[in-house]
């Protein structure tokens, strides 16, 4: 039910049927008093119309559980959905454990070791592929439909989304990911401190920042020398290749190997197949959720807290940054690299940094240059992230087979061939045709 107040704030969720990403979403939206108070509507969308209309009722019972007033429609057709809009939210994927499977154990047969085959490696070059096929077009809805919207993307591999949406369209586009919530949590748990306390600058790219400065937010003192000494005195329960990464180079890096080790050529020694230990899991969790929100949505047991609970992702923060003109620092958007916001990355490449969100946008804050070799570690993957983009625009194996034979992983030219024919056979149905 909708009780007619003027709408201001109109957010479409594009992906809205995902277990993860749209009960979060919805959450997120209908917990907001600020939202409430501007007058909001949200549109979800989702080609799986069982989960969309699963996802609709849910919607209407967390909105019930917070007293809110918001308009919430359904609809499959993201051009219905996208006049008006101010914001669109999108985490879109097809057949995704599927294909995720194929991308990790085919580069194996070809005896390239990579940890993950999510946002690097030789398998998330197909990965990146198929979401541009998804992304570039709802971009370019965007453009003809709502073309001074902001589109939100947590689609991985988020940087090379992010960096196709940006070159090929002309759609504003902000990436976010949890990643530093969780380098945030690991800095202050090894200074002992609450997160509440400090306060951490990174610089990267994403799933591969590191953070440049550590300070207490109260007065303002420098918290990294203290961190190196808790550093020198434990390994604080850190996995391998964080650890390593961090004594190798200085920095402390995102402390999650699966996603560090897809961007490194030493990865593997370290990780060893990361994705076989992971993905059953996940998996199963995906389906627990599913039928969790399922029997919420059709009484057979209540919506509790937690279920309703919003969580930690920044896109209503950044909305309402920009809605009340508040012009707060937010701890991490990936975005291109005006200024340079990364001094020694270049001024394309979308980077993982804070921002400063206002009423004129999101704007990247300048965080200086990183080490040279973390630099040329980023250089590599944006080099190859272009490749990957310019392929896709073209169709065009050759740069595909460049972007390829560009990877840490890849040790020969010809099982990249190989490799690269095979999956665009496997995956033709997912992907434009490739000349």
């Amino acid at each position: 039910m909708w009780f007619g107040r003027r709408i201001v704030v109109k957010v479409v969720l594009v992906g809205a049927g995902s277990a993860s990403f749209g009960r979060g979403a919805v959450a997120d939206l209908l917990a907001s008093e600020e939202l409430e108070q501007l007058g909001l509507e949200v549109v979800l969308v989702d080609v799986d119309e069982e989960a969309l209309g699963r996802m609709f009722k849910f919607a209407e019972l967390v909105r019930k559980h917070y007293g809110r007033s918001a308009r919430i429609r359904a609809t499959a057709d993201r051009r219905e959905a996208l006049p008006g809009a101010k914001y669109v939210i999108t985490a879109v994927a097809r057949d995704r454990y599927k294909l995720w499977e194929q991308e990790f154990l085919i580069p194996f047969a070809y005896g390239f070791r990579q940890v993950y085959g999510e946002n690097g490696g030789p398998g998330a070059a197909f990965h990146t592929l198929r979401s541009l096929h998804l992304m570039v077009p709802i971009a370019r809805d965007m453009e003809e439909l709502c073309p001074d919207a902001l589109l939100i993307n947590y689609s991985n591999p988020e940087s090379r989304v992010c960096l196709g949406v940006s070159k090929l369209t002309r759609v504003k586009v902000v990436g976010l990911c949890h990643g530093a919530f969780d380098t945030l949590r690991e800095v202050a748990r090894i200074l002992g401190r609450s997160k509440e306390e400090i306060e951490i600058t990174i610089g990267g790219i994403n799933h591969f920042h590191w953070v440049l400065e550590i300070w207490d937010r109260n007065t303002g003192e420098d918290l990294y020398p203290l961190f190196r000494r808790r550093m020198a005195e434990s390994d604080w329960g850190l996995d391998g290749l964080t650890w390593k990464l961090y004594h190798t180079f200085g920095l402390f890096p995102f402390p999650a190997e699966s996603h560090t080790g897809e961007y490194v050529g030493f990865g593997y020694d370290v990780t060893g197949p990361y994705w076989l230990s992971w993905s059953h899991e996940a998996a199963r969790w995906k389906d627990e959720e599913v039928e969790r929100i399922r029997r919420v949505a059709k009484g057979e047991e209540p919506l509790t807290e937690d279920m309703a609970k919003p969580t930690e992702e920044l896109a209503v923060p950044i909305i309402c940054d920009i809605e009340l003109d508040r012009g707060k620092r937010e701890l991490s958007v990936n975005v291109p690299n005006e200024g340079p916001a990364v001094e020694n990355l270049p001024e394309d490449a979308i980077v993982e940094v804070p921002a400063v969100v206002d009423r004129q946008g999101v704007h990247p804050v300048k965080v200086g240059a990183l080490p040279e070799a973390i630099a040329a570690m980023c250089r590599l993957q944006i080099s190859i992230q272009k490749l990957l983009v310019d392929a896709y625009r073209e169709r065009s194996k050759e740069l595909l087979l460049q972007a390829l034979a560009l990877d840490p992983t890849v040790d020969s030219i010809d099982r990249a061939r190989a490799f690269m024919e095979e999956m665009l056979a496997r995956e033709k149905e997912y992907l434009p045709e490739f000349r």
